[in-house]
């Protein structure tokens, strides 16, 4: 059986990341530990006046080869990896003049954050750590003896453990590290191989890893989707902006409901430039139940809201711009859960902090609707991974199939219907008006069925509102998915929608285009669809 409680006699240091370094490394030595080190992480113990060996010393071997050689050497692995109870081994350091290491503290070359930034692809090559990650898995199997240590913040921990057990270690604790050790590894390598995946065009590789770290602010959640679920989010190499790394201001913690709703609000909202319009999306379950665009964001905010006040009660709100003062002060006349814009003025800020369980995300920036990446779901047995849904509408492609083209009016609300139709669930049909949604019908089993939903939430927005029709008179439609029958088509114009944007490629398109010139409508094909489950 293992030991214990492990004396720390001996620790091997090298780090990328010196936060805290010369406070642990003194601490260490005072304590009588031995620090083993190398290249600028030695450097930086000595600099501080502490006492180190350099592993050259150890292995007689200098750093060599832009430093990609220098801890992969049998005194430093046999160190780690010796079984202290095992007499061979044992016998084996005594032989070898191979001295334990009873601490491992590592943290690895920083190749996910060069990922983020704009390197070459030589300088990623040369960010991808070889002896750091040997050492890391090595410790972590021998943890009956080792302790290893992958995060800065876990220094802390460390030395309280050394207190607690008069320099020495435990051996659970020495089994959560290697856990942990383990953990960041094959984080390390999973972004690696995705990036390599990539560069390669290699779309379905043999294996595929995906791995992320638990998010520092609001990582461990609550509960899930509900409280009988446990939960967390984590953050991965994708450089993209949104939820999970927007700064949170204010407000209770986020749910795992909340985070869903919130990154299906700013991706939504993404989709519209904001050098060319503002715009507003509040989210509820996932769905849109208001889009809007307009002069200000306070313009774009009531039209959005208009479309179904009801159901925006507790919902999420989603900027494309900064928020402002004016757009602040109407966003909190209603029960919001969530914020989550670009940026704030300082004035706006203090609007919401009157509500002080509203959470206020500042992301920095707006995610790229054309960016590339993954997306992941779980299935009995498996994984679903495919590309992002990043296709945008490109208006050349689009094709007028009926007697009549659509007006530039009209054109403008299709193109924005199709925009929003991309982020409701299927069968999706979203009437807009003006630069507003009129009516949204998501996810319903017959797409008949998502146009009467849509039409009856703008019946009831319109009796809520006092107006004397519903705003689905005079709007256009847009479909995810071409109409296989034209009862879907007929649906829509009875609902009063006078142009409609679809993928088309039904095999019965002529039947649905005949039906729409039979009313003097118009509609475009994009060729391309936006099925969402």
């Amino acid at each position: 059986m293992p030991a214990d409680i492990v004396k720390i006699g001996r620790a091997l240091i090298s780090v990328s990341d010196k936060a805290d370094l010369v406070d642990l490394g003194r601490a260490l030595v005072g304590r009588g530990v031995e620090l083993l080190s190398t290249g600028g992480t030695a450097a930086a113990l000595e600099e501080a006046g502490l006492p180190v060996l350099d592993v050259a010393q150890v292995t007689g071997f200098p750093e060599m080869m832009d430093g990609r050689v220098k801890t992969l050497h049998p005194r430093i692995h046999g160190g780690l990896l010796a079984i202290r109870a095992d007499p061979s081994h044992q016998a084996a350091l005594i032989a070898n003049d191979i001295a334990p290491i009873d601490l491992l503290i590592v943290n690895l070359y920083p190749f996910e954050a060069t990922l983020k930034r704009n390197a070459s692809f030589e300088d990623k090559i040369e960010n991808i750590d070889i002896g750091g990650p040997a050492l890391v898995r090595g410790a972590a199997k021998n943890h009956d003896d080792v302790a290893v240590i992958v995060d800065v913040a876990d220094y802390a921990a460390l030395l309280a453990e050394l207190e607690a057990n008069d320099g020495g270690t435990s051996l659970a604790f020495r089994r959560r590290l290697a856990q942990k050790a383990y953990a960041r590894t094959a984080a390390y390598d999973a972004a690696i191989s995705n990036w390599l995946a990539q560069e390669i065009g290699e779309t379905t590789p043999r294996w595929r890893a995906f791995a992320g770290v638990l998010h520092d602010s609001f990582g461990a959640l609550r509960y899930g989707e509900n409280p009988h679920q446990s939960a967390a989010l984590y953050l991965t190499a994708d450089a993209r902006a949104g939820v999970a790394t927007a700064r949170q201001v204010q407000g209770k913690a986020l749910s795992y409901n909340n985070i869903n709703d919130t990154d299906a609000a700013y991706e939504l909202v993404a989709e519209f430039d904001p050098a060319e319009t503002a715009a507003v999306a509040i989210i509820k379950h996932a769905n849109p139940c208001g889009v809007a665009v307009g002069s200000t964001l306070l313009d774009a905010y009531e039209k959005a809201l208009a479309c179904d006040p009801v159901s925006a009660f507790g919902g999420i709100v989603a900027l494309n711009r900064r928020l402002d003062v004016q757009a602040a002060r109407k966003i909190v006349e209603i029960f919001t859960e969530v914020i989550i814009a670009p940026e704030a003025d300082a004035e706006a800020i203090a609007i919401v902090a009157s509500k002080k369980n509203l959470r206020l995300m500042l992301a920095g920036a707006l995610p790229d609707p054309k960016a590339k990446s993954l997306t992941v779901r779980s299935v009995a047995g498996g994984l679903l991974v495919q590309d992002r849904d990043s296709g945008v509408l490109d208006a050349t492609a689009l094709k007028v199939v009926t007697r009549r083209a659509p007006t530039p009016a009209e054109m403008a609300d299709l193109r924005m219907a199709w925009k929003v139709a991309k982020h409701v669930k299927s069968n999706a049909i979203v009437y807009v008006k003006d630069g507003s949604t009129a009516g949204v019908g998501a996810g319903q089993m017959s797409r008949v069925d998502s146009a009467r939903v849509a039409a009856a939430k703008a019946l009831d927005a319109a009796q809520a509102g006092g107006w004397p029709e519903p705003r689905t008179k005079g709007s256009v439609v847009a479909s995810d998915a071409f109409f296989p029958f034209a009862d879907g088509l007929l649906s829509a114009i009875e609902a009063g929608a006078t142009a409609v944007i679809q993928p088309g490629g039904s095999v019965r398109d002529a039947e649905v285009v005949a039906a729409a010139d039979a009313a003097g409508v118009a509609m475009v094909f994009t060729g391309i669809r936006h099925f969402r489950h």
